[in-house]
């Protein structure tokens, strides 16, 4: 086994693979159909399911460093279909061999937490100690609410207060999972937790501590999602690694040094150069310039007609130099201007990444290279030329 994974690509660079587990399209774009006019079969959704589990195997074969997955539910529309990382990376386990295993993000308040840190540790162990915890929040209150939580989002701005709740219940929930895996027994008492609940019989008493079983064996990273000023407040506060996705390069260079001067405040200890934070970038890598944009907007505009009126385009910069409004859904030349998307011949693609190597000192890259409408033979093929024609060049 080689749980670190370190050193396994030509770049120098940690490398990982992020892909969202959609099904394969063949009408995205900016037009119609509106995303919630999407209905796919369950057939086609268990296609790209099991697609999935090629890919992971692929990207070890490839030399990526880390595979991540998502977690989201009840997608009828066909763009996020794997609900459960921590299974998945499982079955993804036993698969491979070197390849380490994570989710961007396992969504920690629609999980008990002590029903989560059994399921991580049982993988984490399984594969040998590759395990990668990814852990955030989520977004989007059709999943969260059906599974007892409740999430504030551009999509209920009405709910602010449920915002609120959202990270207590998520703070919680992290000293649960940390507690239960760094003791050999624990308890906790909390705003919405109280573990055990009082009063339990057991055997002539009742219950004052708890044992999880099983714990990691083996050590793992913790890494959560940074998107909004709380989370980089809260982040390196903890200790975790921080992901920077969808952001402006400028706000990105301001948010990654931001993020090492609090760690260093609350940890009296200087981050070394790109230590714990990960850059994510979306690529498209085509023959010459002209193909990689032709090939690269369909699912460009697809992307964001299903994810701009959630808000996640909050990171580009607007024309007044501050984050745009909620709710933009932007042009593929706005995105490849923000340097959010990184698109075109392989060295241009070097070129893109090798700019955010100098300017931030990148070690932990993710790549994000299966766009909505890609088949999984093209994402292949994307990940093949990342790691044979880019990576080579940085």
């Amino acid at each position: 086994m080689n749980p670190s994974g370190q050193g396994m690509n030509p770049s120098g660079i940690e490398t990982g693979v992020f892909l969202f587990g959609g099904v394969e399209m063949n009408d995205v774009g900016a037009g119609p159909p509106a995303p919630t006019d999407r209905r796919y079969t369950q057939k086609e959704m268990w296609h790209a399911a099991t697609r999935m589990l090629d890919m992971g195997v692929f990207a070890e074969e490839a030399g990526f460093d880390i595979f991540w997955l998502t977690e989201h539910h009840f997608q009828y529309e066909g763009y996020e279909v794997v609900p459960n990382g921590v299974l998945f990376g499982a079955v993804l386990a036993e698969r491979t061999s070197k390849i380490r295993i994570g989710a961007l993000f396992n969504i920690i308040p629609q999980w008990h937490p002590l029903r989560f840190a059994e399921d991580f540790a049982t993988m984490h162990n399984l594969s040998g100690g590759r395990g990668v915890l990814g852990v955030g929040r989520g977004t989007v209150p059709r999943e969260a609410q059906p599974l007892g939580t409740v999430i504030g989002s551009f999509d209920n701005p009405d709910k602010a207060d449920a915002d609120t709740v959202n990270r207590e219940v998520f703070d919680e929930s992290l000293d649960i999972i940390m507690r239960a895996y760094e003791s050999d027994y624990f308890s906790f008492h909390g705003k919405h937790f109280t573990l055990p609940p009082p009063g339990i019989p057991d055997r002539g008493g009742t219950v004052q501590q708890l044992t999880l079983v099983p714990r990691p064996l083996y050590p793992f990273e913790t890494w959560q999602a940074v998107t909004s000023p709380p989370t980089l407040e809260y982040v390196p506060k903890r200790g975790w690694g921080g992901v920077f996705w969808l952001k402006n390069h400028v706000f990105m260079k301001m948010w990654w040094d931001k993020f090492a001067e609090l760690y260093e405040q609350e940890h009296h200890n200087a981050l070394e150069t790109g230590e714990k934070r990960m850059l994510t970038l979306n690529v498209r890598i085509e023959d010459t310039h002209e193909k990689a944009w032709q090939k690269a907007r369909p699912g460009h505009d697809e992307f964001w007609k299903f994810l701009g009126p959630y808000g996640w385009s909050r990171g580009y910069m607007g024309k007044d130099g501050k984050p745009a409004a909620a709710g933009l859904i932007p042009t593929l030349e706005e995105s490849v201007e923000q340097r959010v998307w990184v698109i075109g011949s392989p060295a241009e693609v070097a070129e893109g990444v090798n700019l955010y190597r100098e300017e931030l000192g990148v070690r932990h890259l993710t790549i994000f290279p299966n766009f909505p409408g890609d088949t999984y033979e093209q994402t292949e093929e994307q990940m093949h030329r990342y790691m044979q024609e880019v990576a080579p060049l940085l």
